[in-house]
C-alpha cells in the first residue's frame, strides 16, 4: 500500500508542474545527447531557432563590383563678356522733317540734319527742346504739338515789338510767343504763351505793369495765379494753372506762361516795365 501510494504522488507531482509549463520544457536530443532548452516563442518565428547541422551551409553573397568609370574631365570656358545694351533712339514722328526745320532755323537744341530721318542727334536736339517747352512725353517724338511749338518761335520776328526806354514785355497773339526787350536786344525768350480764348480775346495796345503779386487770388474764377503781373485791369501776366499746350482751352484775357517762364519774367519785370501787345490770336 505504502508503495501504491508513493506511486500516485509522483504521478501527482509531475501532472501538476507539467501545465503551462511547455515554453521551459526541457527535451531528450534524438540522438541521446544533452537535453535542449527551448525558449517561449521560438517556435513561432524561428528567429532564434538553432541551425540544422543537415542544412546547407550558408554562403555569404559576393558583393558586386562595380565597374570603375573615371570621370570625364571638366572643361572650363569663359563666360561670355556682357554686352552693353544699345543705346535706347527715338522714335520717329509724322512731323519729323517740320521738327527738323524749324530746329535749325532756331539753331540753338543742338545740331539737326534736315532729311526727314530721325538719327541720334535729332534725337537729343527734340528731347532738348521738347523738355524747355514743357512738352510731355519729352521722348523726342516729332509729334503735331512738337512741330506746332517749334514753328511758331521760329516764325516769330522779335523786330515787330515796339519797345520802349527800359525793358518792354512783348506778346505776340498770333503766334502766341512772348519775349523781353531792351536797348532793341531781347533779353529774355522768345517762349511760349496761351493767351484769351474766343469771347475773352487778349486785347491788343501798349501798356505797363501796374502791380505785381508772387501769388494772386482770382476772385471771379476762384483759383490762385502765381507770379503774377498786371498790366491792363484784370489781365496780367501769370503762370498756367492747366497744360498750356491744351490749344482748344485759353485763358480769359492773360497771358498764360510756363512756370519757369513765368518766375523769369516775374524777376526782371518792374512796375512801370512797357508791355505791348500785337497780332490775332486764331480762332478769336
Amino acid at each position: 500500500m505504502v508503495g501504491k501510494g508513493l506511486r500516485l504522488v509522483a504521478v501527482a507531482v509531475v501532472a501538476l508542474f507539467g501545465v503551462g509549463a511547455c515554453a521551459l520544457e526541457s527535451q531528450p536530443d534524438q540522438a541521446g545527447g544533452d537535453p535542449q532548452s527551448v525558449s517561449a516563442g521560438q517556435g513561432a518565428t524561428g528567429a532564434s531557432a538553432s541551425p540544422d547541422p543537415a542544412a546547407s551551409p550558408t554562403v555569404e553573397p559576393t558583393p558586386a563590383t562595380s565597374p570603375t568609370v573615371k570621370p570625364t574631365p571638366t572643361t572650363t570656358t569663359k563666360a561670355p563678356k556682357p554686352k552693353k545694351p544699345p543705346k535706347p533712339g527715338c522714335p520717329q514722328g509724322d512731323s519729323q522733317r517740320e521738327v527738323e526745320v524749324a530746329l535749325a532755323e532756331l539753331g540753338t537744341f543742338g545740331k539737326v540734319t534736315v532729311d526727314g530721318k530721325q538719327s541720334d542727334a535729332d534725337c537729343a536736339a527734340i528731347k532738348k527742346f521738347q523738355q524747355r517747352f514743357g512738352i510731355s512725353p519729352a521722348a523726342g517724338r516729332a509729334g503735331p504739338t512738337t512741330a506746332d511749338v517749334a514753328q511758331r518761335l521760329a516764325a516769330t520776328d522779335t523786330s515787330k515789338c515796339k519797345t520802349g526806354s527800359g525793358t518792354t514785355f512783348c506778346v505776340d497773339l498770333t503766334h502766341q510767343t512772348t519775349w523781353a526787350m531792351r536797348g532793341g536786344k531781347v533779353v529774355l525768350g522768345p517762349t511760349i504763351t496761351r493767351t484769351g480764348m474766343p469771347g475773352f480775346a487778349t486785347p491788343t495796345g501798349a501798356y505797363s505793369v501796374q502791380n505785381k503779386a508772387l501769388k494772386e487770388w482770382s476772385n471771379p474764377y476762384e483759383v490762385w495765379l502765381p507770379y503774377w503781373q498786371r498790366f491792363n485791369g484784370g489781365i496780367g501776366f501769370h503762370q498756367t494753372t492747366t497744360y498750356i499746350h491744351t490749344k482748344s482751352i485759353g485763358s480769359h484775357g492773360c497771358v498764360n506762361l510756363l512756370p519757369s517762364d513765368a518766375r523769369a519774367f516775374y524777376n526782371l519785370g518792374k512796375v512801370g516795365n512797357r508791355v505791348y501787345v500785337f497780332g490775332r490770336r486764331p480762332g478769336t
